[in-house]
């Protein structure tokens, strides 16, 4: 792995560190699978919920379904925001996000395994301090981890859905180097900002790079998705440990 480069962080952490990360499983006690996870200040609540129904347009194609909705409390960030609903519609990044989720989520399912069945997934955030997206697609998996193994105690699945762990993170990209899981207040200075998606074979899902004050070199990009992957590994070791506690 690339050596971490020489800056100093404002909460004292190497270039390429995760933020304390906890996660809380079972915290909505109605939900098939749920869990509070937390990174550093920011937290999000996943829950999965099973329905024995699948869309109108996928009626008799002997497969299940995974979807996903994000949204965001309205004081979970420093100026309170009006709730969607009461505005009327969804907006361009809410919507983006959400996709994002079921994307990565679906991408490690066997969804022939869940006929008839669709997974819900519901990611709400409760406090914003940089990466929410890349929280609600880790506690997803966990989540859905857990609803999965309910539904298999009850003889839903005609076998296993779940082919592996998937988790997300963060990158940006500073006058010092590549960091590596930014808080607000680093995410809002990066000259680039990345998102990566990998499953725990170490084979990408999904990568969002923003450039925004000059393009990434390719050697800037090598060490983003070093530190990603180095990231994402110590998520799914985490991812791990909480599933095992509720074995």
């Amino acid at each position: 792995m690339t050596t971490p480069a020489p800056l100093i962080r404002a909460d004292g952490r190497k270039a390429n560190e995760l933020r304390e990360v906890r996660i809380t499983t079972g915290c909505n006690p109605y939900a098939e699978g749920s869990c509070l996870i937390q990174f550093g200040r920011t937290e999000v609540i996943c829950t999965a919920s099973i329905q024995t129904k699948v869309p109108q347009w996928l009626k008799g194609k002997g497969q299940g379904w995974l979807t996903a909705e994000y949204g965001m409390l309205p004081r979970a960030t420093g100026e309170r925001k009006d709730r969607e609903a009461t505005r009327g519609k969804q907006d361009g990044r809410t919507v983006e996000i959400q996709r994002l989720i079921g994307r990565s989520m679906r991408s490690i399912c066997r969804l022939a395994e869940m006929d008839g069945l669709t997974v819900w997934l519901d990611c709400d955030v409760l406090i914003a301090d940089g990466g929410t997206r890349t929280a609600a697609i880790t506690g997803s998996y966990i989540a859905t981890a857990l609803a999965l193994r309910e539904c298999g105690a009850k003889k839903l699945l005609k076998g296993t859905v779940l082919r592996e762990p998937v988790a997300a993170i963060s990158c940006g990209l500073t006058e010092g180097g590549v960091i590596l899981d930014m808080d607000y207040a680093e995410d809002s200075q990066t000259l680039a900002d990345a998102n990566f998606v990998m499953s725990s074979s170490g084979d990408w899902i999904e990568v969002q790079v923003s450039a925004e004050q000059r393009p990434v070199k390719n050697s800037e990009m090598d060490v983003m998705k070093d530190y990603a992957a180095h990231g994402i590994r110590q998520l799914i070791e985490l991812q791990q440990q909480a599933l095992s506690l509720t074995a």
